[in-house]
């Protein structure tokens, strides 16, 4: 059964994105534009996880982790634009398991939840062995073969290579894979996923392999042989 999570925070385009991203990765979501609507879907539903905004209009963060902390015994993962040491102690003492400060990878989100539901005993499913033709990865030990030739991917290329992976011959978008594994407001290099691209199909083609990792012109990338 999968966990369910709240996302309250009163941005609609991260709102957005966070539901599509935890909806991809298996887990059953609702959300809520602000504080108080947030409060009232905690009363009539069961949740395994809230993340919480901090800045938002009416109840903010802080006062809703307060009612959390005071009602209910749920993991919540505050998110906020600041990264004051002071923010990050007021959620703590508030009663916030864990802290994230924006922009932030989705990758990154995605391991404090596993983090969280593990602690609280809401148990994830075990790592699995992805495979695919002559690819395989374990997620546990997050080891990559070809064959018998083991791959030492860095750990950005293995999150890149396990989003192939778990979405073999699917045409992912740049914007898709930019906002899972860069986060949703990367403002780095523009040509950066194509690099990565690039020394990813260097390592998985290494021996003369055939190769995996396809672009599909003005659409995107696929796994696929």
């Amino acid at each position: 059964m999968s966990s369910n999570i709240l996302v309250i925070d009163d941005d609609p385009r991260i709102t957005a994105l966070l539901k599509r991203t935890l909806l991809f990765n298996g887990y059953t979501v609702e959300a809520a534009n602000d504080g108080k609507a947030g409060i009232t879907l905690l009363e009539n539903n069961h949740f395994d996880l809230v993340i919480l905004d901090v800045m938002m209009p009416g109840l903010d963060g802080w006062q809703v982790c307060g009612q959390i902390r005071e009602y209910y015994d749920l993991p919540v993962l505050m998110l906020t634009a600041r990264d004051e040491v002071e923010d990050r102690v007021k959620g703590l003492d508030l009663g916030a398991d864990d802290y994230l400060v924006k922009p932030f990878a989705m990758t990154e989100l995605l391991a404090r939840i596993r983090a969280l539901l593990r602690r609280s005993g809401k148990t994830e499913a075990q790592p699995a062995i992805l495979s695919y033709a002559d690819l395989s990865m374990d997620t546990g030990t997050r080891e990559v073969f070809r064959n018998k030739r083991q791959l030492n991917p860095t750990a950005r290329e293995y999150e890149l290579l396990k989003l192939f992976m778990e979405n073999p011959r699917l045409v992912l978008n740049k914007e898709l894979i930019m906002e899972r594994i860069w986060g949703y407001d990367y403002q780095g290099e523009s040509n950066v996923l194509e690099v990565y691209i690039v020394m990813l199909r260097n390592k998985l083609e290494a021996c003369g392999e055939k190769r995996l990792i396809h672009t599909v012109r003005g659409a995107g990338y696929v796994l696929k042989e």
